[in-house]
């Protein structure tokens, strides 16, 4: 079974958008442009919150048995 962590490889800043991409099987890179695009279609503040929700819901794979 998958799980959702963020992942120390390919990571840019905390790993939450590459682990969200290996758990849905996509590109990291067509994920991060999706989260830029509507994190400027939406006025920033919404999307940088869930992602700064998201550092600290998400576990780290290292800490992940």
């Amino acid at each position: 079974m998958k799980k959702l962590v963020r992942l120390r490889r390919d990571r840019m800043i905390a790993g939450v958008l590459s682990g969200l991409a290996a758990y849905m099987n996509m590109d990291a890179t067509v994920v991060r442009l999706l989260f830029v695009a509507l994190l400027l279609i939406t006025g920033i503040i919404p999307f940088a919150l869930l992602y700064a929700l998201a550092v600290f819901i998400i576990p780290s794979e290292e800490n992940v048995i």
